[in-house]
């Protein structure tokens, strides 16, 4: 039988298990696991004795569903690390790392350059701190080069497009590339 503190921890991660419920599209609600849905639905239950039996049904029914895969959770900083690493890709069927972020707060990256090259046609090749490989996809000149430590913001545009800022200078078109 769970104690208070058990309880408890399962409410909470209740919530954690519903943020990979379902990739929505943005701007739609998450539809909760049916997993998920059963142990909210326990609360309704006004009898201690059902609740508490309808919670030990639930809770079990979740740590199945986690040890085979059929569930996974993942907490916010967890989302904004997976949010990150797919900056720039488009994948619609990752939105749901987007869910509970503030306007605007999935449309730019804040990073810092691990490597700085020029390709053959001098477009900047910038490998981000995380990996991420972007490239300039118009030649554009800078007045000071970038280099391992400088600081690059990347800005999500219209139309898939993004823009990279390196060291402050003026905003160039940008793509992922790896």
């Amino acid at each position: 039988m769970p104690n208070a503190k058990s309880f408890a921890i399962i409410l909470s991660l209740s919530a954690a298990f519903s943020a990979v419920a379902s990739a929505e599209p943005k701007g739609k609600t998450l539809a909760e696991p049916a997993v998920v849905q059963h142990l909210l639905d326990c609360r309704k239950l006004a009898s201690d004795t059902e609740r508490l039996a309808c919670y030990d049904k639930a809770t079990a029914a979740m740590e199945s569903a986690t040890a085979s895969g059929d569930l996974v959770s993942i907490d916010r900083e967890q989302r904004r690390a997976a949010r990150r690493q797919a900056f720039g890709f488009v994948l619609p069927t990752l939105s749901f790392l987007e869910h509970g972020e503030k306007e605007g707060e999935a449309d730019r990256i804040i990073a810092t350059i691990a490597e700085a090259s020029q390709d053959p046609y001098g477009k900047w090749v910038i490998k981000l701190d995380d990996g991420a490989l972007w490239t300039q996809t118009e030649p554009e000149a800078l007045g000071r080069r970038p280099h391992k430590g400088s600081s690059v913001t990347i800005n999500r545009g219209m139309m898939g497009s993004f823009f990279m800022t390196i060291d402050g200078q003026g905003a160039g078109k940008a793509k992922r590339i790896g």
